[in-house]
């Protein structure tokens, strides 16, 4: 048999430690996958609950803008609670229903009319432009939403609040973790594989060429690298992506107030007034559907009520006082702006809340559950095109449109009719 040479020996030794590191490696990295992926997938069983979770976040959204100041899932409200509709009613009913309740109640409709005279005749507001996806999106939800919980005193609501914050935050804490120690079991596999090749290469220094010894006996001089000009380089980038990011997201940022949420001279609820109250918008922003622009509240309006009412949740007798003070005295409230377009923009309040027949919650969030007011919304000239692009005109029962519906039908183009389609995107139309 021929005599295996030591140079042959030295590379089968080379190859069998690379293999071994090698898999090891591979080995390390699979659970690491495995044990993100069980993560991910316990994450998303949760979240999703059986549905489709995209279409319940849709639906819900949808629910929040449209239906929620009447309706609630689990309990009455100015209309029934929802809970359980789709096995009370047919599906292609509940559409009906919720794009034209008043044509249904009109028609002599059994269910329709039992329903509006069972709730003393408080019409539904009707939403022709909803497609049959949106409407199956609100159901979905409707079904699939949380029981809320049984309600507690403020501390015990503050408590579990606190308690899911923190919930949420140990498990980015665990998730950060993970990813931390995976990082460091990589670095010491890499350190050990290095310092194994390293000593085998010195055992076997005597049998290598100049090139590799030189090799071997390298060491790292962090001076040198760090007065490199690939290191000099590689920072100066890495400075300059970073400054053009940060200035560019600065100047983006100019003009847009999102959360602006100013102190009041007299602290205003509107979860008391519009949520629990059922107070309309339109009582005290009086110009909301007939005007450009949305009045602020003059103090007579207050005083409609808060002649007689006196007194309300606790805390809330001086604050009452106030108001009739100031009345007493003739002197306005000067209650702080919070939404405010800039003078270049032009915006017709009216326009969208009459004729396009948006909810306030579209631009303005949940309202009705704020305890202090703030700009939900960003209001930027991105998100008010972005709304032109996918929101239906309300085109029914409006023979403006009439023409505009037939050349969109003759042009044969998918989906409903939007702003968009209707010029809705000219410069001029916002800007003049």
């Amino acid at each position: 048999m021929a005599k295996i040479s030591e140079k042959t020996h030295f590379n089968m030794s080379k190859i069998n430690i690379l293999r071994s590191v090698s898999r090891t490696l591979v080995a390390f990295f699979i659970a690491s996958v495995a044990t993100f992926n069980t993560i991910a997938q316990d994450s998303t069983a949760a979240a999703a609950s059986g549905a489709d979770a995209a279409l319940i976040a849709q639906g819900e959204q949808l629910f929040k803008e449209n239906c929620k100041s009447c309706h609630h899932v689990y309990e009455e409200s100015v209309g029934p609670a929802l809970s359980g509709v789709t096995k009370r009613r047919k599906t292609a009913w509940l559409h009906s229903w919720i794009r034209n309740s008043s044509k249904m109640i009109a028609d002599g409709d059994k269910e329709a009319v039992e329903l509006f005279n069972k709730w003393n005749k408080v019409q539904m507001t009707s939403f022709p432009t909803f497609t049959d996806a949106q409407i199956d999106a609100i159901l979905l939800y409707v079904e699939n939403a949380p029981k809320p919980a049984a309600k507690a005193d403020p501390s015990a609501s503050s408590t579990t609040a606190q308690g899911q914050s923190a919930s949420g935050s140990s498990n980015d804490t665990l998730i950060l973790g993970i990813v931390v120690v995976v990082l460091i079991l990589v670095l010491v596999v890499l350190t050990i594989f290095i310092s194994v090749i390293k000593r085998f290469l010195k055992e076997k220094e005597a049998t290598l060429a100049e090139d590799d010894k030189e090799l071997v006996n390298q060491s790292f001089d962090i001076k040198k690298f760090v007065s490199s000009k690939g290191f000099i380089a590689i920072v100066s980038v890495i400075f300059v992506v970073i400054t053009i990011r940060a200035c560019w997201l600065g100047m983006m940022d100019i003009g847009v107030h999102q959360n602006y949420q100013p102190v009041q001279p007299i602290p205003y609820s509107h979860k008391l007034h519009a949520g629990d109250l059922k107070i309309n918008c339109n009582y005290c922003h009086t110009t909301v559907y007939k005007s450009k622009s949305a009045s602020i509240p003059s103090l007579n309006i207050c005083m409609n009520c808060h002649t007689h009412v006196k007194k309300g949740p606790s805390g809330s007798e001086d604050l009452i006082k106030q108001l009739t003070d100031a009345y007493e005295k003739n002197q306005p409230i000067r209650w702080i702006r919070v939404h405010n377009l800039p003078d270049l923009a032009y915006f017709n309040h009216s326009q969208h809340t009459t004729v396009a027949g948006i909810e306030c919650q579209k631009c303005h969030g949940p309202i009705e559950e704020m305890e202090v007011v703030k700009q939900y919304s960003n209001l930027t000239m991105g998100w008010c095109i972005n709304c032109h692009r996918e929101t239906a005109v309300n085109a029914k029962d409006n023979a403006y449109y009439d023409r505009l519906l037939k050349v969109h039908e003759q042009a044969k183009r998918k989906g409903d009719m939007t702003a968009e389609n209707i010029g809705g995107l000219d410069c001029s139309k916002c800007h003049y």
